[in-house]
């Protein structure tokens, strides 16, 4: 555990009811951010919040990333409460079918973009208006090494991702004459309930492509999330940072 210190800022977190954004949330929580868990699963979001009251501040406020105006009250609600947002972490996604792309249901395609893109620029252009105003924040959108590599039999996720990255770069250089850094992570695949949605013939695919020949472990990714919202992180915006175990070739 490093000694990053978030004494006094807001964070929030999307899809921080459980998997990688609940292990940010925690992490953040620990060092002393409040923090405010979007997710559209009411049950698991509270109980997330519930949870992390035993380490900090924490509170579940139900947002349905797909939809602007779900975002925009999400984030009213949040500054009411708690305060204006210093740190954003988009983390809700879902893997969507595989299947080739000849076979990929039109409807599936547009709910994994839907959710894992689209929702991650409605928050990112919900929050930067603030940030800007404020001249400072830290945004870090958790993208995948599927989006710089692309998966078979995952066309809608691998695209998805990529978007994310190029979202990132843009919206990072757009903002880069204020104190805000907008980066992502690509992370290689974790052992989360996003493996349900898979067949075990791709998960078997994704392993035998990492050469540390693991999955990552949601806490190693929230050590990296960490760091890239910190104030110690004053200077690199428009980044991609990977922690694939080996994978990523560029």
């Amino acid at each position: 555990m490093s000694d990053l210190e978030f004494t006094g800022q807001l964070a929030i977190v999307t899809g921080g009811a459980n998997g990688i954004g609940y292990a940010v949330a925690e992490r953040l929580c620990r060092a002393g951010a409040r923090v405010a868990i979007w997710d559209s699963d009411t049950a698991c979001g509270e109980k997330a919040a519930g949870d992390l009251q035993g380490i900090g501040k924490a509170v579940f406020v139900p947002t349905d990333v797909t939809d602007p105006d779900s975002v925009s009250e999400a984030l009213a609600q949040t500054e009411r409460d708690i305060g204006p947002v210093d740190i954003a972490v988009n983390s809700a996604g879902i893997a969507g079918m595989n299947a080739t792309v000849d076979e990929y249901p039109i409807d599936e395609w547009k709910r994994v973009l839907d959710i894992n893109l689209n929702g991650t620029f409605y928050v990112n252009r919900a929050v930067v208006p603030g940030m800007r105003e404020r001249n400072y924040g830290r945004i870090c959108n958790i993208a995948s090494i599927a989006g710089k590599e692309g998966n078979p039999n995952a066309a809608a996720y691998s695209a998805s991702k990529g978007g994310v990255i190029a979202l990132t770069k843009s919206v990072g250089k757009e903002l880069a004459g204020f104190d805000v850094a907008v980066n992502c992570v690509t992370p290689a695949a974790a052992r989360t309930r996003i493996f349900d949605q898979m067949t075990e013939e791709h998960i078997g695919y994704m392993l035998s492509k990492i050469p540390r020949n693991r999955f990552v472990e949601v806490e190693e990714i929230a050590s990296m999330v960490a760091w890239i919202v910190s104030r110690e992180n004053s200077f690199t915006t428009a980044a991609v940072f990977d922690i694939s175990g080996g994978r990523a070739t560029y």
